[in-house]
């Protein structure tokens, strides 16, 4: 039922077209496969998305403030538990998302670009973790779930970057090579769960933080789907 809410979103989203981002929409994000291989020797998964053009090559223009920055994604949807990752329980479908985004910094952690500062390197390909539910306020009809700050019942995994949404910053390893994009991700981080299904989306999002009426981060265009139908009908592979 999750599936087949979001996939009516999205579907919705790339039919109207109203405000899309055109101009990203290229061969870096038509997607050709999709895939996550557990390596049991290593204790670890590899998730990859393959795309006709060269993966993660093309990062958004920045816009030279937070409020409307463009975000750029190669985003896994899945059906695992919110709880596998480290938020406490609460509806919606569970993604690791590959962004990027030059106008702000959300990994406060993690060093990506390794030139001693924490908070400049945006724009380098990089996870989350985040909660997906439909929102009729964006065209693309879906969002990252929000909660209010001081609702003291949500519980975020201890790397999240202190926004108020169901979002993490794991800091796994992201590589983009040719035609894949591929991040790593130890067994132990997802509740060593095995068993999921999954799916590949490319998108456009942007961030929203002065009207009120519409969601901090939500979802504009979709670029490409894996399964064609958001049904999430891949399995992990060993």
């Amino acid at each position: 039922m999750k599936s087949i809410l979001l996939f009516s979103a999205l579907l919705f989203f790339s039919i109207s077209g109203i405000n899309a981002q055109e101009s990203y929409k290229n061969d870096d994000f038509a997607i050709t496969s999709v895939q996550v291989l557990h390596k049991a020797d290593y204790g670890v998964t590899v998730w990859e998305i393959h795309v006709q053009g060269k993966a993660g090559a093309t990062t958004p223009t920045k816009a030279g403030q937070l409020d409307g920055a463009p975000v750029l994604g190669y985003v896994f949807p899945t059906n695992l538990n919110p709880t596998d990752v480290g938020f406490s329980q609460t509806e919606g479908i569970l993604a690791l998302a590959l962004t990027s985004h030059p106008d702000f910094d959300d990994t406060p952690l993690w060093d990506e670009n390794n030139d001693k500062a924490y908070d400049n390197d945006g724009i380098i390909w990089h996870p989350h973790w985040v909660v997906l539910h439909k929102d009729d306020r964006v065209k693309g009809g879906l969002a990252v779930k929000e909660f209010k700050k001081a609702d003291d019942t949500v519980v975020l995994p201890p790397t999240n970057p202190g926004m108020p949404m169901y979002m993490d910053s794991p800091g796994y390893p992201v590589t983009a090579k040719k035609d894949v994009i591929r991040v790593v991700v130890p067994d132990y981080r997802i509740n060593n769960r095995k068993d999921f299904n999954y799916d590949g989306v490319t998108a456009f999002m942007k961030v929203n933080t002065s009207i009120d009426d519409l969601p901090m981060l939500g979802v504009y265009e979709v670029y490409s789907i894996a399964s064609g139908d958001l049904s999430l009908p891949y399995k992990v592979s060993e």
